[in-house]
């Protein structure tokens, strides 16, 4: 077995845990930096009613807490299921250099977990989303930006 086959084999593993332990759904994900696993997570989204919980993101918070950091250069990302779209958010956010899936977008449909709607929203104008967007306050929002544009210690990503 490839050291790819075996790293997906931990995050199908931690997936596995995860449903033995009732913590979520069946999802899990590990993070490699120089060949060694540095962070894992499994989907706790019942266990902890956290909607945010899936596996790919309690893995990028526990590697970042590892790194000390809040960004994954170098990592790869191992997850058991092609990552929704908050997960695939998360991800940029972090930066990884690359990531594998198990499992796609039709299989997790297959059996229940079918992020489709949320990818149907995206393009949508606000007014046509099914939760509906509206802006206010704008004036009193643009505060906190003045003062990060003016902030001289802030730490930019």
């Amino acid at each position: 077995m490839n050291k790819h086959h075996e790293f997906m084999s931990e995050a199908v593993k931690a997936a596995i845990i995860g449903i033995k332990n009732n913590e979520g759904g069946p999802f899990g994900c590990i993070i490699v930096k120089n060949g060694e696993i540095i962070g894992q997570g499994n989907n706790k989204v019942t266990s902890t009613n956290d909607p945010t919980a899936h596996a790919e993101v309690t893995a990028i918070r526990n590697a970042c807490k590892k790194l000390n950091s809040f960004q994954l250069h170098g990592c790869t990302i191992y997850t058991s299921c092609e990552p929704c779209p908050m997960c695939l958010g998360a991800i940029y956010w972090a930066r990884p250099d690359k990531v594998y899936y198990g499992c796609g977008q039709k299989d997790a449909a297959k059996i229940g977990f079918d992020d489709s709607f949320i990818y149907k929203q995206i393009p949508l104008s606000y007014h046509e989303r099914n939760i509906p967007f509206e802006q206010i306050g704008r004036e009193m929002a643009l505060i906190p930006f003045e003062k990060w544009i003016h902030k001289n210690d802030k730490v930019t990503y």
